[in-house]
C-alpha cells in the first residue's frame, strides 16, 4: 500500500477549498482517505486563515513512508516557514 499526501478539492465553483489528506496512491482525488492533515484556502480573507496544517502528523506519515505530491510539499514548506513566526507572536 503506497501512501500519498495530497490535496482534495472541495468548495463551490470559483471558490476552491482544499483538504490535505493521507490516502492510497490509487484512490480517486476526492475519494477515500486515511486522515485529514489540514486545510488550504487560497482565497481566504485573512492571510493567517489561508493555510492550517498539523505538522506533527505530517512528520509521522512521512516517517512511515507517505510521499507528498509536489503541491503538497510546497505547502508544507510554506507552513514550516510561517510556524516560527506564529510561535514568536504568542
Amino acid at each position: 500500500m503506497a501512501l500519498k499526501i495530497r490535496l482534495q478539492r472541495h468548495g463551490a465553483s470559483h471558490r476552491p477549498f482544499y483538504r490535505m489528506v493521507v490516502t492510497e496512491a490509487t484512490a480517486r482525488r476526492d475519494g477515500r482517505f486515511v486522515e485529514v492533515l489540514g486545510t488550504y484556502e487560497p482565497q481566504a480573507a485573512k492571510a493567517q486563515d489561508e493555510l492550517s496544517l498539523k505538522l506533527d502528523r505530517i512528520d509521522y506519515w512521512k516517517s512511515v513512508g507517505a510521499k507528498p505530491t509536489d503541491t503538497a510539499a510546497s505547502l508544507i514548506r510554506k507552513a514550516r516557514r510561517e510556524a516560527p513566526a506564529e510561535q514568536a507572536a504568542e
